[in-house]
């Protein structure tokens, strides 16, 4: 009996420890959106096109290695892979808060990204290995709920560090991170690793973040260099170029970043297309309003981060209630009413704000219909791109979603930075990245309507097991 409770303590202790270092991850993302305003006045800058790297760098790192740094940690040992992620997290979260200046910042947050896409899918792996079967399926939930509960809290805590200072919301990493380090170390068990798995297609993940920054780095500087200049359209060159090489890679290396196989099954192509799409909106959302509560209504990040805690807040609550009392209804519906929820929350927004504060009566509505919007989608994206998969190709599967995520945060960023343009905006460019959103979350919503219109009882073909 004794032991039977040392081994649930255990396992709790160790739940709690991956569970913890996924928080951390996420918590960063959130933390960062609300100190751009101190961050620019400290480095002397108001560009929004050099600030938005503070958060894209981070995000098409993270995005392009997370699956073969996942497959390289399977191959040499997902506790190892798990603990020296975390240290490298860490450590950069530290350099971060030492930075002289932008670029320097910028630099460090690529090393954290690193740290996040060795930390991430190993820690998953870890996690699901520690749990018995019957609870496996709980653990995956609650590590997938961390995003959403960090999401609700960064902001808030994020403003409370900067008050404090912008290094602040950097440097609370450090003792956290060590802590982690020191305790999965000494409690999180070691996982049998696959010795003969195929080395991954590092090389695709670093053509893929190259084709990815040079796109980004082309809108996001369009107003700055002109969109017809040699930079601009020499950096879109290279995107193109870059994605050439990076579908070349993947239809001839033996361990690619993306398995061809996936995209062959219609529901799992479709739910991704739809979840890029609505992430597009969806990192408009969250960095739109915080910019116009903090340049044109004059709060600070500490109320920014209070003004915003709601609408994440209902994400995790709306997915409970949607299973809880809608479990019938197929997910391409529940995903479409999501979408189309928070295009009419952009729609709303664009209607409403004027230049004079007034949360209660043109913020707090469209904020709380934009995170109802978002609880019924993303949880069921998720499940609707991976229930798609036998279970040989489901972890590789919930990479690349967590993969077309990021990419699609990223995009929302730098497009919404483009239309934006130079100088501070006034309400008329709001307005259009609001109705942009709006765009784009039904577009989200047309596509998970395809999805569920291929969607099929046999669930997807059966593919042959990775080599």
């Amino acid at each position: 009996m004794e032991t039977t409770s040392q081994l649930r303590t255990y396992r709790r202790s160790a739940v709690v420890i991956l569970t913890g270092a996924a928080f951390l991850a996420s918590l960063d993302l959130f933390i960062v959106n609300v100190a751009f305003d101190e961050i620019g006045r400290d480095f002397g800058t108001a560009s929004l096109s050099r600030l938005s790297w503070i958060l894209n760098a981070y995000a098409v790192v993270y995005a392009a290695l997370l699956v073969p740094m996942g497959r390289l940690t399977d191959r040499y040992g997902r506790k190892a892979g798990f603990v020296t992620g975390l240290a490298i997290f860490t450590a950069a979260s530290l350099a971060c808060g030492f930075a002289p200046g932008v670029w320097w910042l910028v630099g460090a947050r690529v090393v954290q990204a690193v740290g996040a896409a060795v930390m991430t899918p190993a820690s998953l792996g870890l996690l699901l290995a520690t749990l018995p079967p019957e609870r496996r399926a709980g653990g995956a939930r609650l590590f997938a709920m961390t995003g959403a509960v960090a999401a609700a809290f960064g902001p808030a805590v994020g403003g409370g560090l900067v008050q404090l200072s912008w290094q602040a919301a950097f440097w609370i990493n450090v003792p956290l991170g060590i802590v982690l380090v020191v305790a999965a170390w000494r409690v999180v068990p070691d996982v049998r690793h696959n010795q003969d798995a195929p080395r991954p297609d590092l090389l695709g993940g670093v053509v893929l973040a190259v084709a990815i920054a040079a796109l980004v780095l082309g809108i996001v500087q369009g107003n700055d260099w002109g969109w017809a200049s040699g930079r601009v359209l020499g950096s879109w060159a290279v995107a193109l170029v870059g994605a050439v090489a990076f579908g070349w890679l993947v239809a001839h290396h033996h361990a690619p970043v993306i398995d061809p196989a996936l995209l062959r099954v219609p529901t799992f192509a479709w739910a991704n297309i739809s979840q890029l799409v609505f992430n597009v909106a969806f990192g408009v959302g969250l960095l739109s309003r915080i910019l116009w509560m903090q340049e044109h209504w004059g709060y600070s990040a500490l109320r920014t981060g209070l003004a915003v805690a709601l609408g994440p807040t209902l994400v995790p609550i709306t997915s409970l209630l949607v299973t809880r009392f809608l479990p019938r209804v197929a997910p391409g519906i529940l995903i479409a009413i999501g979408t189309s929820l928070f295009a009419v929350s952009g729609i709303w927004q664009a209607l409403v704000t004027g230049v004079h504060p007034a949360y209660v009566t043109e913020m707090l509505g469209p904020w709380v219909l934009g995170g109802i919007g978002v609880g019924f989608a993303l949880p069921q994206l998720m499940a609707a791109a991976t229930s798609s998969l036998p279970p040989h190709q489901t972890a590789t599967g919930s990479g690349v979603v967590n993969m077309g995520r990021q990419v699609g945060l990223v995009l929302g960023t730098s497009i919404m930075v483009g239309i934006l343009g130079t100088g501070i905006p006034g309400l008329d460019r709001f307005q259009h990245v609001w109705i942009f959103l709006a765009a784009t979350s039904l577009a989200a919503a047309i596509a998970a309507l395809v999805m569920e219109a291929v969607r099929r009882p046999a669930t997807a073909p059966v593919l042959a097991p990775a080599d």
